[in-house]
């Protein structure tokens, strides 16, 4: 505003005596069509001379030199065309009475002068006036914005590849954002002193921790959706060395569910750090399974089971009927499903396909009568079945819960399915269920032998999927560990060596639908977990993610291996032959059928009577004979008196 609060009323008079007489000039070059300054006569003179006097004056009158042009409004314009009508009127009138009293020839005033330089004098006028106006303006909403917006963040991007330079395309035409983007940092040499959209290659990731001091960066953002963990994790402890705020893209899974656009940035998290290569899904083939089918999905309100149902959605069932015992978890999965459905027609996604109808239902698989009414109301092509108790330690204590939901709740439902003429069925299975030493992991093992022994009576493709531990899941220890270091801490482990495999939640479902399209019966899929990681580094960088450090900020303390844990988990039961799919990262084991026991339902049988009966010692006594490696107090004492007793490490 101070470039324009010394411009004063003065100022626009002699601005007026300027633009008046120039004014003056162009009505005679209309008039005349062409006029020069050789041929300026008397009446030439006299008019000009006349608006120079008659238009100050009336212009004072009307108080336009008494008016704060800087803030002129509708009311000002309306008061400066009335004074330049008035004036240019009497300039009309006196040049009238002039040409009629003075002989003739004395002056020679076309009488269409006034009224062409009327509208002359108006714009000329006006213009300066309310150039002021809106100049004032601009400059009034640009101070605003600069007393509330702070100075740009200086950024470093990490990455210089498709993802790297939609970062910066974006905060180049978003000055909103407060980004300016410094410069990128590679890996790959080619691209390092060349300039990516005007922004340097500065080096490589090496480079990040003086180019950080060097180049005062505020904040990191780390543009690779497609990294490896061990590169994320790299790239994640230089940042930390620089003590700069990171930010990442999300990763690739996290871009195929939805969850998330990729123009979105977020903080550093543990996902990021154990990322692996993306999955690549045969969309076309999950779909042809899918599309306009029934589908069921059981424990569809749990954290796999949701996210079964998400994907499910994608792939435009005709119905997709959502069972689980849980009445809020099952009505918040069906309203979140019924909003990505509205989404998605707002976009046209549909086309002119009918939407899916999405069926909750609330029942218990233990229930067999209530199982058969519901596939019998229904009649679902394909059933996948993810309902079950999965908490190792918890099962330890309940091993009657155990058995009657994860065995005789399995054993229910594939004799519904069977009934009810279902196509396909996919059970969800574990990693614990390979040599099991828990009630939970027997349980899963057990199921998946019914899955087998119905696949192999009724010739139809049932197959288990088998997996290890989901980051973010229910129970998971990734959350435990955040609400540990949330109540400053200490994290407790049981055991210094503990490992386990990890994927993320829509990459093992991703593979699951996979692996369903892949079934042709009795089968064991098992997903490519990659390799195992230690709970302890787990627990190392969440509290480094956090902005903490181990020792100083939060312990790490170990507790003693709890029952029914392992220290490392196997993916393959001894015995077993595998290989993989078509799929890289789906193995098939091809002799699970050469697993069954010929007294498999006799032995479910006495597993049922002592469910009924809560005889835990003949419930465990009736799993070790079914399933001989299990020797879950035995081999929980063993690793027990191995474990150190309760330390803490820093």
């Amino acid at each position: 505003m101070h470039a324009v609060q010394w411009i004063r009323n003065r100022h626009f008079y002699f601005l007026d005596l300027a633009l008046l007489t120039l004014g003056v000039y162009i009505s005679y070059t209309l008039r005349l069509e062409s006029f020069d300054f050789a041929r300026i006569d008397s009446g030439f003179f006299f008019f000009t001379a006349l608006a120079l006097v008659v238009v100050p004056v009336v212009f004072y009158f009307f108080g336009v030199y008494a008016r704060y042009w800087i803030y002129a409004s509708v009311g000002d314009m309306l008061v400066l065309v009335t004074a330049v009508a008035i004036a240019v009127a009497i300039c009309g009138s006196v040049s009238l009475i002039a040409l009629s009293v003075l002989p003739t020839g004395t002056l020679e005033l076309p009488r269409s002068i006034p009224f062409i330089f009327f509208p002359m004098a108006l714009g000329l006028t006006a213009a300066p006036r309310f150039a002021l106006r809106v100049y004032a303006q601009h400059v009034r909403e640009h101070s605003k914005q600069q007393a509330s917006t702070p100075a740009p963040q200086r950024v470093l991007v990490v990455g210089a590849g498709d993802a790297g330079t939609m970062i910066v395309r974006e905060v180049q035409r978003n000055p909103a954002l407060g980004m300016h983007v410094i410069g990128f940092v590679d890996d790959d040499p080619r691209k390092n002193g060349t300039r990516i959209l005007g922004v340097p290659v500065l080096g490589n990731r090496r480079a990040i921790t003086q180019l950080s001091a060097e180049r005062h960066i505020d904040l990191i953002i780390i543009a690779m959706p497609t990294a490896a963990g061990k590169d994320i994790r790299d790239i994640v402890r230089l940042c930390e060395q620089s003590g700069v705020k990171t930010k990442t893209m999300p990763g690739i899974y996290e871009v195929l569910s939805g969850h998330v656009s990729v123009s979105q940035l977020r903080s550093v998290q543990i996902e990021d750090l154990l990322r692996r290569e993306p999955v690549l899904t045969d969309i076309d083939a999950v779909r042809a399974l899918l599309a306009d089918r029934c589908v069921l999905v059981t424990g569809g309100g749990g954290s796999i089971g949701s996210e079964l149902c998400r994907q499910i959605l994608r792939a435009h069932p005709s119905t997709l009927v959502v069972l689980g015992h849980g009445e809020n978890s099952i009505f918040e999965i069906c309203s979140e499903l019924r909003r990505q459905q509205e989404f998605e027609s707002r976009l046209g996604g549909n086309g002119q396909r009918a939407p899916t109808v999405i069926q909750p239902v609330i029942a218990d698989i233990r229930f067999p009568d209530r199982l058969r009414a519901i596939l019998t109301k229904y009649r679902p092509d394909i059933v996948f079945h993810a309902a079950a108790h999965k908490h190792v330690p918890l099962m330890e204590e309940n091993p009657t819960e155990a058995v009657s939901n994860n065995v005789l709740g399995t054993r229910n439902l594939l004799e519904a399915a069977a009934a009810c003429g279902v196509e396909r069925f996919v059970m969800i299975s574990t990693d614990k269920a390979v040599k099991p030493t828990s009630v939970m992991g027997a349980s899963k093992r057990v199921a998946e032998l019914l899955v087998h022994h119905t696949a192999a009576k009724i010739k139809r493709p049932y197959v288990a999927v088998r997996f290890g531990n989901v980051l973010g899941s229910r129970g998971s220890v990734v959350l435990t560990f955040k609400q540990q270091i949330a109540q400053g801490g200490p994290i407790t482990i049981t055991h210094p060596d503990m490992k386990r495999f990890f994927m993320t939640i829509p990459e093992a479902v991703q593979l699951v639908l996979q692996a369903a399209a892949l079934g042709q019966g009795g089968e064991v899929f098992m997903l490519d977990m990659g390799e195992p990681v230690k709970i302890v580094d787990l627990a190392r960088d969440l509290i480094e993610l956090s902005g903490l450090e181990v020792g100083r900020d939060i312990d790490i303390v170990f507790t003693g291996v709890r029952p029914g844990e392992k220290l490392h988990e196997e993916l393959f039961v001894p015995g077993e032959t595998y290989e993989r799919t078509r799929h890289e990262k789906i193995y098939v084991i091809g002799n699970a059928n050469g697993f069954i026991p010929a007294r498999l339902d006799q032995i479910v049988s006495r597993l049922e009577r002592a469910v009924q009966c809560q005889n835990e010692d003949d419930l465990l006594a009736t799993l070790h004979d079914l399933l001989p490696r299990y020797q879950a107090r035995a081999t929980n004492a063993a690793l027990a008196d191995a474990a150190d007793r309760p330390q803490t490490t820093s």
